[in-house]
Parts: C-alpha cells; structure tokens; sequence
C-alpha cells in the first residue's frame, strides 16, 4: 500500500487587533503559539499523518488557558470511521475503526478496508475493468461491518485514510470559518482624556454588543479527508485584569452600564477601585479582558471539546480621587 503520508494544513485566524490562539494536543488546553505582528493575525498550524496513526492530535506544546473550571479539553478522534449513510443503510451506528486490520488498510472514501488483490487476476478479467496488468491493480474493498466485498481496479495505490486529518484537526479548520476574536469592552468610566472615574465608585465592565464571533454561540463545519466535523464555540468566560493587581472573572456578557442605574454595583460583572491611577504609567489603569472559549466538535461519530484561551483586548482607565469641598 501507499507509504506514510504527512500533511500540514495552515490556519490562519483572524485576531482583529488581539492575541488569538493556537494549535495543542488533545490533553492540553490551547493558545496561541505564532502571530503575525504585522497583521495580528494567529498561524495555526495542523500536521496530520502521525506515524502512529489514527488517532494523532494536532501539534505543538499547547499552553493553558486561562481558565481550569468548566468542560476538559478532550477527544482526538480517530482518522478512521465507518459511516453507514455512504452506503444508505441503517447501521451500525457511524464511529471509529481500527486503521488497519487482516483485511487491509481502512479508506474513508471507500467505506472498507482495502488490499491489493493477491494474486492478481489474470489478463482479461472483469475486474481489470478493461485495463491491463501493467496499469494500475485490482483490490478487494471488504466492509465486515455489512460483510460486504467488492473489487475495483485503481492506476494508484488508494491513500489510506490514517494519512488524513483527525477529526479533531477537522475541527480547528471549522474554528478558523468562525473569526473568533476578542471583545469589544464595555466600560465605565468610559475610555478617553475626559472620562474620569472615582476610587469608591463601581465600575461596570460588558461585552459591548456581542455577537458571534466575540462571545458566541458561533457555529460552522469543515470536510478534509472524508471526515466531515461540526463545531460550536461559546464563550465560558472572561478574565478581567483590572490593572491594580486584581482579576474579576465573569460567565456572563455583563450588564451595560446606564444613567439610570447611578452608584448601583453592577449585578454581575463589575470592580471598585481603592487607589487611584495617578501612581500608574501614564497615570491610567490598563484594563484587559481575556476570553476563555469553550468549542463542542461532532463528526465521524465522534466527539470533543476543545478549549481555546488567549483571545484579549485592553483599554486605559482614568481613576481619581474625590475632592473634598470645604466652605
């Protein structure tokens, strides 16, 4: 059969100004490992084709997110898989099979294990549909799901399905249709010369309008060697490096901040300041908002969760103290 196959797939995400994330094993939490700093954008790379075969994760070291609570980053997934809709019957159900076995070497676009003929028909036979013996082959493609066998006549050897993708590198090419990038921050005292906020006074932090690509959910598909996954991306949660040594972590989009709410604390994602800016660089806090999100993958009957941390954005706060009027 054909040798080892290796192939590396480029993934370029779009970062829109912020640290985007990259590629990492199936047991890692994952984070940007190579950004274009021209553009900002991410380069993730996806090498497929391990010579363990069938069940190889994508590569690089991978680095936590920023957060350990929530769903585990898990599932490979197998670059095999029968799926019984190819052939329009009922079962059993689609899922992983070995990559090799006593039959051959399993192809995804075949649906079945495949093996040279052995030995080969003789000239003239219907199974050389018409070809001669120096052109090509004869192989039995075997399903022991179904017990069906069947033959077909190929000029190359049919590339086996182990030197494809894993389901789960077909799942980082459906996070890249995704445009993932950091949030837009929703502030007060609002950035800018003349926005001042009071030590003492709550200060409202938001996604400020939230959509898909910034909090979620977010959801696309992507197909590559036979295997056709299925992603979805939401944001668990967010980090808020409020520049005074603090953190606030917040599930939630936060509530935007209005007139009408006054000195109220926010009901769920907010900070008080105790110091003014005035001791920090440029006399202002920078206020950086880290999201950690959360990808759910389905295909080939198989599934996985991949955690993607590292997507950030910053913004300058002005902090002061509150005068003290004296008649």
């Amino acid at each position: 059969m054909q040798g080892f196959l290796t192939r590396v797939f480029i993934i370029v995400l779009l970062a829109a100004g912020a640290t985007l994330l990259g590629t990492g094993t199936a047991s890692a939490d994952t984070r940007c490992q190579q950004t274009n700093k021209s553009t900002g954008e991410c380069i993730l790379w996806v090498e497929t084709g391990s010579p363990g075969g069938g069940a190889g994760g994508s590569g690089g070291e991978g680095k936590p997110a920023g957060s350990t609570s929530g769903p585990k980053d898990s599932g490979s997934g197998n670059s095999c898989y029968w799926d019984p809709a190819k052939q329009g019957v009922g079962g059993p159900p689609a899922g992983p099979v070995p990559c090799t076995s006593s039959y051959g070497t399993w192809s995804n676009d075949r649906n079945c294990y495949v093996e040279a003929y052995d030995p080969p028909p003789p000239p003239g036979d219907p199974a050389w549909e018409g070809h001669e013996p120096d052109d090509g082959a004869v192989y039995n493609c075997y399903q022991p799901q179904t017990s069906l066998l069947v033959t077909f006549w190929s000029q190359t050897p049919p590339e086996a399905a182990e030197a494809g993708p894993s389901p789960r590198e077909v799942a980082l090419m459906a996070i890249e249709k995704m445009n993932l990038r950091a949030i837009d921050i929703g502030i007060t005292p609002e950035a800018g010369e003349d926005r001042v906020g009071l030590v003492g006074m709550p200060v409202w932090l938001w996604v400020n309008d939230p959509g898909p690509s910034t909090f979620g959910p977010a959801t696309a598909s992507a197909s590559a060697g036979g295997i056709t996954v299925s992603a979805t991306a939401r944001v668990h949660e967010i980090t808020w490096d409020m520049g005074d040594g603090t953190q606030v972590v917040c599930r939630s989009a936060g509530t935007p901040y209005e007139p009408r709410f006054g000195k109220r604390k926010s009901p769920d994602c907010g900070h008080v300041y105790e110091k003014s800016s005035a001791h920090q660089r440029g006399e202002k806090y920078t206020v950086t908002a880290t999201s950690d999100w959360v990808i759910t993958w389905a295909g080939a009957g198989q599934t996985g969760t991949i955690r993607l941390g590292g997507l950030a954005r910053s913004v300058d706060i002005t902090v002061g103290e509150a005068q003290v009027l004296v008649s």
